[in-house]
């Protein structure tokens, strides 16, 4: 009842695309400044929106897009964007003044989504679901979709630790690097679905 290749191939594919290790100057960044506990909740809401999203367009992803006329390259491009303007305020230390950001749940938007469930894992998930043609399969599918989701949450939990060490000047550094981090990954992201489309023509 476990297809183990089925599983690794997803979880090493949604690992590469969702990037544990590189999230996590991105979450510290974008949670600075906030008290421990607050951090560890965003960090574990985080996970929560990114599961539910990815699970959502799983079981329903081909039916949501077909019903509002998207295409997987138009969803790359309009997650790239929103990406390259949280980069923005990342590189110009706008997210350093606490009244622009201290309401705002990050954990829901750019963290939960399109961060952690974009396009990528998305359109990932659909074909897998979708090539998944047995009941071995599907639990294997969900069961990679469950550990990654698990690796994520363990990563920006216990990230929290490096604030410790970096210090609130180390925390500007990262805020900054994972600014050009984040813009490189949001240009990649656009190039990606302008490609797509150029191909599909």
């Amino acid at each position: 009842m476990f297809d183990a290749a089925v599983f690794g191939s997803l979880f090493l594919t949604l690992f590469v695309i969702m990037d544990p290790p590189g999230i996590t100057p991105i979450f510290l960044a974008l949670t600075a400044g906030r008290p421990g506990k607050v951090q560890k909740r965003m960090a574990f809401q985080a996970v929560c929106v990114a599961g539910g999203v990815i699970a959502v367009f799983g079981l329903l992803g081909h039916q949501i897009l077909d019903y509002l006329h998207v295409s997987v390259p138009a969803l790359m491009i309009a997650g790239g964007l929103l990406l390259l303007l949280i980069a923005l305020d990342l590189l110009t230390g706008k997210t350093d003044e606490p009244k622009q950001t201290k309401d705002v749940n990050v954990a829901l938007v750019p963290l939960g989504m399109p961060l952690l469930a974009g396009p990528g894992a998305i359109v990932s998930v659909i074909l897998a679901v979708q090539k998944a043609d047995s009941v071995a399969t599907q639990v294997s599918v969900w069961a990679a979709i469950l550990a990654i989701h698990v690796v994520l949450w363990l990563v920006m939990r216990y990230s929290l630790l490096i604030i410790r060490v970096i210090k609130d000047g180390g925390v500007v550094l990262v805020t900054r690097l994972a600014g050009m981090m984040l813009s490189a990954i949001a240009v990649q992201q656009i190039i990606n679905g302008v490609t797509q489309v150029i191909r599909g023509s």
